[in-house]
Protein backbone atom coordinates (compact mmCIF):
# COMPACT_ATOMS: atom_id res chain seq x y z
CA UNK A 1 0.00 0.00 0.00
CA UNK A 2 1.65 3.31 -0.77
CA UNK A 3 1.46 5.90 1.48
CA UNK A 4 -1.00 7.82 0.03
CA UNK A 5 -3.48 4.69 0.32
CA UNK A 6 -2.22 4.54 3.89
CA UNK A 7 -3.62 7.98 4.83
CA UNK A 8 -7.06 7.70 2.45
CA UNK A 9 -7.61 4.32 4.33
CA UNK A 10 -6.95 6.28 7.74
CA UNK A 11 -9.32 8.68 6.94
CA UNK A 12 -11.95 5.91 5.58
CA UNK A 13 -11.75 4.44 9.12
CA UNK A 14 -11.57 7.23 11.19
CA UNK A 15 -15.38 7.41 11.08
CA UNK A 16 -18.51 5.52 10.60
CA UNK A 17 -19.60 8.10 7.56
CA UNK A 18 -16.61 9.74 5.55
CA UNK A 19 -17.65 11.94 2.28
CA UNK A 20 -14.20 12.84 0.25
CA UNK A 21 -15.91 16.40 -0.90
CA UNK A 22 -14.41 19.46 -2.69
CA UNK A 23 -14.56 21.84 -0.12
CA UNK A 24 -15.69 21.51 3.72
CA UNK A 25 -19.58 20.41 4.85
CA UNK A 26 -20.08 23.91 6.02
CA UNK A 27 -18.62 25.27 2.90
CA UNK A 28 -18.85 22.89 0.06
CA UNK A 29 -16.74 24.19 -3.09
CA UNK A 30 -18.88 22.13 -5.77
CA UNK A 31 -22.81 21.68 -6.48
CA UNK A 32 -21.93 17.99 -6.22
CA UNK A 33 -19.91 17.65 -2.89
CA UNK A 34 -22.76 20.44 -1.87
CA UNK A 35 -25.85 17.73 -2.70
CA UNK A 36 -24.70 14.75 -0.72
CA UNK A 37 -23.63 16.88 2.39
CA UNK A 38 -26.94 18.37 2.45
CA UNK A 39 -28.58 14.67 2.35
CA UNK A 40 -26.45 13.70 5.26
CA UNK A 41 -27.46 17.12 6.75
CA UNK A 42 -31.17 16.31 6.17
CA UNK A 43 -30.68 12.95 7.58
CA UNK A 44 -28.95 13.91 10.70
CA UNK A 45 -26.19 11.70 10.23
CA UNK A 46 -22.63 12.78 11.41
CA UNK A 47 -19.70 12.40 9.11
CA UNK A 48 -16.37 13.64 8.47
CA UNK A 49 -15.80 15.67 5.41
CA UNK A 50 -12.45 15.47 3.80
CA UNK A 51 -11.63 18.11 1.97
CA UNK A 52 -9.74 16.72 -0.97
CA UNK A 53 -8.98 20.68 -2.54
CA UNK A 54 -6.39 20.55 0.29
CA UNK A 55 -4.05 17.77 -0.68
CA UNK A 56 -3.30 16.85 -4.48
CA UNK A 57 -2.33 13.52 -3.14
CA UNK A 58 -5.67 12.65 -1.84
CA UNK A 59 -7.39 14.48 -4.43
CA UNK A 60 -5.89 11.92 -7.04
CA UNK A 61 -5.15 9.11 -4.49
CA UNK A 62 -8.84 8.85 -3.88
CA UNK A 63 -10.48 8.41 -7.57
CA UNK A 64 -7.27 4.92 -7.58
CA UNK A 65 -8.23 3.62 -4.04
CA UNK A 66 -11.85 3.83 -4.74
CA UNK A 67 -11.27 2.93 -8.55
CA UNK A 68 -14.48 5.36 -8.82
CA UNK A 69 -13.30 8.82 -11.49
CA UNK A 70 -15.46 11.75 -9.78
CA UNK A 71 -15.43 13.18 -6.32
CA UNK A 72 -17.19 13.06 -4.28
CA UNK A 73 -17.11 9.83 -2.24
CA UNK A 74 -19.15 8.56 0.39
CA UNK A 75 -18.13 5.67 2.48
CA UNK A 76 -20.05 4.61 5.31
CA UNK A 77 -18.17 1.66 7.91
CA UNK A 78 -14.84 1.84 5.25
CA UNK A 79 -17.78 0.82 2.46
CA UNK A 80 -17.48 2.49 -1.28
CA UNK A 81 -21.08 3.50 -1.22
CA UNK A 82 -20.73 6.02 -4.55
CA UNK A 83 -20.78 9.33 -5.76
CA UNK A 84 -23.22 12.32 -5.81
CA UNK A 85 -25.83 10.30 -8.33
CA UNK A 86 -25.77 7.19 -6.42
CA UNK A 87 -26.07 8.28 -3.04
CA UNK A 88 -28.91 11.34 -4.50
CA UNK A 89 -30.88 8.27 -6.20
CA UNK A 90 -30.27 5.76 -2.73
CA UNK A 91 -31.33 8.43 -0.78
CA UNK A 92 -34.72 9.50 -2.79
CA UNK A 93 -35.41 5.22 -3.09
CA UNK A 94 -35.18 5.41 1.07
CA UNK A 95 -32.10 2.89 0.32
CA UNK A 96 -29.84 5.37 1.80
CA UNK A 97 -31.68 5.83 5.26
CA UNK A 98 -32.25 1.80 5.11
CA UNK A 99 -28.41 1.45 4.77
CA UNK A 100 -27.79 3.57 7.61
CA UNK A 101 -29.90 1.81 9.77
CA UNK A 102 -28.60 -1.54 9.11
CA UNK A 103 -24.83 -0.30 9.76
CA UNK A 104 -26.22 0.96 12.87
CA UNK A 105 -26.11 4.70 12.50
CA UNK A 106 -29.09 6.44 13.79
CA UNK A 107 -31.15 8.89 11.08
CA UNK A 108 -32.02 12.29 12.68
CA UNK A 109 -34.55 12.90 9.58
CA UNK A 110 -35.39 16.53 9.38
CA UNK A 111 -39.16 17.00 9.23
Amino acid sequence: MTDVNARIDAEVKSSDVVLFMKGTPQFPMCGFSGQVAQILGYLGVPYKGVNVLEDQEIREGIKAYSNWPTIPQLYVKGEFIGGCDITREMFQAGELQALFEDKGITVKQAS
